[in-house]
């Protein structure tokens, strides 16, 4: 036994061959920097810590999490030193991480740059077939097409380059003004300062990093579609000059300071009641009105076919008894037919019915509308009122019909939209079930009213001036009147959770209906490329913003995605810190208490 024993203790083991190919693989540079740059060593020891130990067979394959370690830092992780060991605080021993890599933030950039750039791309083809199967199946002509396209004009490539550029091109900028400024505030940099003080003063500005980094947003351009680029930028500038005002306003830079006993300022104060977004809706509802009449190729798509659903009690659609031979007028020839009125200065109606033998009872521009017209009630005078309600001489009643036509399918509709919105808070329908389901009703109501009051009010409100107003008063401009008016039903919705949401995005539509109807009327001209730099203000203001003050921007979510594309980590820095500071004054007051 004691031989046996001896001859196995001075037996060596034979090296394996896993070891002698970890052994390669830690000096080799081309595994260690493509571990690096696809997945860093705590992802991967969450990765194999739920995924890879759970399977024996990616477990014996799989290298263990210090083998990947010992890759990714390769030689330079001996000459920092050995991992010590501490202690938690229930006294098990933990690892302490070596002294961080100072390349590791630049791999780390790249790395999610990668990853979006694949995200992005997987979520366009997945987005491509979901639609292909929804609008069914495509012509051959667009087949070909998009065959014969060739890689690099690819849109799903492009805005893959495109956003996956801008994350890199930030963090890289970022870090280079910022270790620019830390190295301008040295005390071996006065000599520079001294020379070139505007130029010093504007490099160690704590906005510096914030402004430098924004130029990144240039790199949407390799996205070639003019149209998502343009909605990207006004989306991006409407939430960076919504941050503004919050900073603003949270600063006392609007509604200015209550000064205190001793003269001084005191405390901010509070908003006015009446004051909110909702104050957007008259001239955004103004213009787009205006826009849907006289140009509604400057008018989204989407919105002038959901107005003219929801608006048959206006629009008549064709009648079920009404000869096939002849033609009906769609919904957008009788918004035509409106707008030429409005150039006519509202030409009177004379009724077919009560002078059957006059000629030429409608203008030669209106014969589109002559099947709807003919058949008006006698009792109307007005040409708008026998287009908009032919068969009803009364506006108001027409105007209540309107709305018991409208309001119950609207309301329907937004209950299920409001329903679907939930599933992300399911447990609220749990334990609150009934408060919920109250909620959502009066949610879908209040925005069904919104919505049902104020195209009822843009539609009659046609009628309404013709009645009031002299012919030739203001003719063109009453429709942006009416949907002034209109927009006052934003009131339903002030105050409401996610209003804010909903007016700032139809101001945002307006904005961008108002641009294209400027190009177009040649108000003014389209600067090549001015749609980057808007999106490139919209950056700045937004790192700006953040750098100030972090609880201007609301959203937790919104303050985690800006720290992560500065490369500081998906946290909320700013909530923290405040958190910090009250900690150690609470701190400082107990010890002053003691």
């Amino acid at each position: 036994m004691a031989s046996r024993a001896g001859a196995s203790g001075s037996r060596k083991p034979a090296p394996s061959s896993a070891s002698s190919v970890t052994a390669r693989s830690t000096t080799d540079p081309i595994l260690r920097n493509a571990l690096r740059y696809t997945i860093s060593a705590r992802e991967y020891a969450t990765l194999h810590k739920y995924v890879i130990s759970r399977s024996r067979a990616l477990k014996k394959r799989a290298p263990s999490v210090d083998t990947v370690q010992r890759i990714m830092e390769g030689n330079r992780g001996a000459s920092k030193g050995a991992k010590g060991k501490g202690k938690r605080r229930d006294g098990e021993e933990h690892k302490v991480a070596a002294t961080p890599d100072p390349d590791d933030y630049n791999a780390r950039a790249i790395r999610h740059s990668i990853r979006v750039f694949v995200a992005t791309g997987a979520l366009m083809k997945l987005w491509g077939v979901v639609s292909a199967r929804l609008m069914g199946k495509k012509n051959d002509a667009t087949a070909t097409t998009q065959k014969k396209q060739p890689l690099h004009k690819s849109p799903t490539l492009r805005l893959s380059l495109s956003l996956s550029t801008i994350l890199l091109m930030y963090r890289i900028l970022f870090r280079f003004f910022t270790r620019l400024r830390a190295h301008l505030l040295e005390p071996s940099s006065a000599p520079f300062r001294l020379r070139n003080p505007k130029t010093a003063s504007t490099l160690t500005s704590p906005y510096a990093p914030a402004v430098g980094a924004s130029l990144a947003g240039l790199a949407l351009g390799v996205y070639p579609k003019k149209q998502l680029r343009v909605t990207v930028a006004l989306y991006t500038v409407f939430r960076a000059l919504e941050f503004g005002w919050n900073c603003a306003e949270e600063n006392g830079m609007v509604w200015g300071w209550e000064k205190g006993v001793n003269g001084k300022p005191d405390r901010k104060r509070p908003r006015p009641s009446w004051w909110g977004s909702w104050m957007l809706q008259p001239l955004a509802f103004g213009q787009l009105l205006h826009a849907l009449v006289f140009d509604r190729d400057c008018f989204p798509s989407f919105w002038s076919n959901f107005i003219f659903k929801n608006s048959t009690a206006y629009l008549h659609p064709k009648p079920e008894d009404f000869p096939a031979g002849l033609k009906w007028p769609q919904a957008g020839e009788i918004v035509d037919s409106l707008a030429q009125m409005a150039r006519l200065s509202w030409p009177a109606f004379i009724s077919p019915t009560l002078f059957p033998k006059k000629e030429d009872i409608l203008p030669s521009s209106l014969t589109a509308i002559s099947p709807i017209t003919s058949g008006a009630h006698p009792l109307i005078t007005s040409l708008s009122c026998a287009t908009l309600h032919p068969a009803d001489p009364s506006c108001s009643r027409t105007f209540l019909t309107f709305w018991l036509h409208s309001f119950p399918p609207l309301t329907r509709l937004l209950f299920v939209v409001y329903s679907a919105l939930l599933l992300p808070r399911l447990s609220a329908l749990y334990h609150f079930p009934l408060s919920t389901v109250q909620g959502l009703a009066a949610s879908a109501l209040r925005m069904a009213g919104f919505l049902t009051g104020s195209l009822a009010t843009a539609w009659s409100s046609v009628c309404f001036f013709q009645a009031w107003f002299p012919r030739t008063f203001l003719p063109t401009q009453r429709f942006f009147l009416g949907g002034f008016v209109a927009g006052f039903w934003a009131l339903l919705q002030q105050g409401r959770r996610g209003s804010r949401g909903v007016f700032l995005a139809s101001a945002k539509v307006s904005v961008e209906s108002l641009w294209k109807v400027g190009v177009k009327r040649r108000w003014w001209r389209a600067m090549k490329g001015g749609d980057l730099w808007v999106f490139v203000a919209a950056l700045m203001v937004t790192g700006v913003v953040y750098e100030r003050d972090a609880k201007a921007i609301k959203e937790g979510s919104w303050r985690k995605g800006i720290s992560w594309v500065r490369g500081e980590g998906w946290r909320d820095w700013g909530m923290e810190e405040d958190e910090e500071e009250a900690d150690g004054e609470d701190g400082e007051a107990r010890l002053k208490e003691e």
